[in-house]
């Protein structure tokens, strides 16, 4: 038996996984779970092919498997040059370490230090998780032979997501910033609920008959979006090729300069909350805004939810007070208390 409780109370492991002339693993838990998680992390470790756990460490340096990364595989994604610009930017507040030096301390320290500068939760887990995919992927072509070194890693606690939307007086500010390309990709985002790349990358065989049609989004799913006349004219004076040339970076100063109590973090998703929002205000249902904004799961939309004008209404009609600012009679219905009196 390999695990035996102790004197102490505790449960000791004690076993050789490769038999009486193997390796000795003895290790002491204070529970039952933990010391036969143990014992079978050592079995499985022990049963792994002889080219993995003899293999020599890999001296690359993380850029360098980066750059591996993008040859394999980077380079046939849609949005590859963003997931590398992330990468890299990564890489740079890690330090271009050795892959083998790269360790769950590192990573920690990177997000202490993040979040020490303001960056949020949902950023640094999105950095970490997009980390791990690389070296996944690459561990996945056979292009890396070592353990992933941030996939036990766990994520950081998000507060639920803030809404942030343009007023009117806020749109115009921002329209009134931007010209040519720039003007009319934040039109296609104000008008259709695109995401900011959706919309820059537009072909012109996209829009058609009144619609824009959206295919191979960032989830994957393909949508068609009605747009006016007005817009349709404005933006397809092109019969091929790409609709627009605009830089991200360019886009997202001039979005600051026009609205510069923006909350870092939000940057040109703010169109896309701005059309839903607007979008809950006027009226819409959640069920067609879900299909609209191409979300896999109704619940990403609730988010938009409370926007609806008669959204939790009952709160104001039903409290104690009655809607006043005086406390009501208990029993009283609101139909009585509502009736006119009769002389």
């Amino acid at each position: 038996m390999s695990i035996k409780p102790t004197d102490d109370g505790q449960w000791m492991v004690d076993i050789r996984p490769t038999g009486k002339a193997g390796k000795r693993y003895r290790k002491k838990f204070s529970r039952k779970s933990d010391a036969k998680a143990y014992e079978l992390w050592v079995m499985s470790k022990a049963s792994e092919p002889e080219e993995w756990s003899k293999q020599p460490s890999d001296r690359r340096r993380i850029s360098e498997l980066l750059a591996n990364w993008w040859e394999v595989h980077g380079i046939t994604l849609k949005n590859g040059k963003i997931e590398r610009m992330h990468l890299l930017k990564t890489i740079a507040h890690i330090g271009d370490m050795p892959a083998s030096a790269l360790s769950k301390k590192n990573l920690l320290q990177l997000r202490t230090s993040r979040l020490a500068d303001g960056i949020s939760p949902a950023t640094i887990n999105r950095d970490v998780y997009r980390l791990s995919g690389m070296f996944t992927t690459l561990i996945k072509l056979g292009e890396y032979r070592q353990p992933n070194p941030v996939q036990k890693l766990p994520p950081l606690k998000q507060a639920d997501p803030e809404v942030i939307f343009l007023m009117p007086d806020q749109i115009t500010a921002l329209l009134a910033v931007l010209e040519g390309d720039e003007r009319k990709v934040a039109l296609v985002c104000l008008s259709t609920g695109a995401r900011w790349s959706e919309a820059a990358e537009l072909d012109a065989m996209r829009v058609r008959m009144g619609r824009i049609h959206f295919f191979a989004t960032k989830n994957g799913k393909n949508r068609v979006i009605p747009i006016s006349d007005e817009l349709e004219k404005l933006i397809g004076s092109r019969r091929s090729g790409k609709l627009f040339k605009v830089d991200y970076e360019s886009f997202r100063e001039k979005l600051r300069t026009a609205v510069p109590e923006l909350p870092r973090g939000q940057a040109t998703h703010v169109l896309r909350h701005t059309f839903a929002s607007h979008f809950m205000m006027n009226g819409g249902n959640i069920i067609t805004l879900r299909d609209i904004l191409g979300h896999a799961k109704i619940e990403q939309t609730m988010i938009y939810a409370h926007f609806a004008p008669d959204f939790l209404q009952h709160a104001v009609t039903l409290n104690p007070l009655g809607g006043g600012l005086e406390a009501i009679e208990i029993g009283k219905s609101r139909q009585e208390a509502a009736e006119p009196a009769i002389s």
